[in-house]
Order: C-alpha cells, then sequence, then structure tokens
C-alpha cells in the first residue's frame, strides 16, 4: 500500500480530534451495539441515542453547531473501523479513492455536492472504501464538512482532486 504526504499540514487540533475519535470508534473497548447504530446513520435521519451519548463524550464542545457533519464523520469513520483504525495520515481521501478505482464521475459529484448532497456522497465513498478495507486521512473529510467558506472549500476540494490525480497519475507508468 503506498502512502503519500503531499498534502498542506492540518492544524493539530483538528487532526487530533479526528485521530482521537477514530481510535475510539476502533476500539475494542467500544460497545459493539453502539458501532453498529453509528454504521447506520444516514445524514438525513435524527441520529441515535449512541450517537449522542458518543457526541457529548468525545466530538468536540461545538459539535451540536454541525451536527449533521460530525454524524457524517462519525458514521464514515464507524463504518471504517472493521479493519482497525480507520485513520490514516499517510493516506490522503484523494489518493485512496484513486488507488481503489473510484471512478472520476463519483468524485466530480462529491466535489461538487453541498449540504445534505455531499453528506449523503460521502458516507457512499466511506462504505466505497470500507469494502475495500482501505483507511484514510479522515482529516479531509473533516475539513470538507466543517469549512464554512467558498475559498477555502473549494482549496480543500482542489487538494482532494490534486491527490486523485496524482495517483492515477502514478498508477499509469
Amino acid at each position: 500500500m503506498t502512502t503519500v504526504t503531499n498534502a498542506a499540514p492540518e492544524p493539530p487540533s483538528l487532526w487530533a480530534g479526528i485521530a482521537r475519535i477514530a481510535g475510539i470508534l476502533a476500539s475494542e473497548h467500544f460497545p459493539t451495539g453502539d458501532r453498529a447504530a453509528l454504521k447506520r446513520m444516514a445524514p438525513d435521519q435524527p441520529p441515535p441515542l449512541a450517537f449522542y451519548r458518543f457526541a457529548f463524550g468525545e466530538l468536540p464542545d461545538n459539535w451540536e453547531r454541525h451536527r449533521t457533519a460530525w454524524q457524517t464523520l462519525t458514521a464514515a469513520m464507524a463504518l471504517s473501523s472493521n479493519h482497525g483504525n480507520p485513520h490514516n495520515p499517510k493516506r490522503p481521501l484523494g489518493w485512496a479513492l484513486a488507488e481503489q478505482g473510484y471512478s472520476e464521475a463519483r468524485l466530480e459529484r462529491l466535489l461538487a455536492a453541498e449540504g445534505d448532497t455531499l453528506n449523503t456522497l460521502l458516507l457512499r465513498a466511506a462504505r466505497f472504501l470500507a469494502a475495500k478495507g482501505e483507511t484514510v486521512d479522515w482529516t479531509d473529510a473533516a475539513r470538507l464538512l466543517l469549512t464554512g467558506t467558498d475559498d477555502a472549500k473549494e482549496k480543500i476540494r482542489r487538494e482532494i482532486a490534486g491527490d486523485f490525480y496524482r495517483n492515477l497519475d502514478n498508477n499509469k507508468d
């Protein structure tokens, strides 16, 4: 498995928070029933009680301002926790998607999406990666979901697309 570290470093608090959350979800001590409930979450549905129990204990203090984004991220990481810790800071999201054969059309829809559609498509990408046993840097997804300004969000989209196409180019050789 190839690793890449082309992405710009993240603020330590976001990276550390995502790494900690992923580690908790993958822990053998995390309740199996709660993990299963988190995997079944959909961004357009009210979250289960397991999410609130997890959120109030483990998510950042301001999670309620971005509940749907955190619900999506938690579900995505829970889906990927079947193969150990789902967070791998050396595997950018775009890079992993390219390596696993994610189509350009799906990537285009994901990167163009906003709001509920973005949450839904990100969960589909998480399911795709989980089915392949892939771990990724979930900080990329967190930045995509939690960034508020259009310019910053566009920068994140370019980074994900850049990682995707750099990996496709490397695989052509």
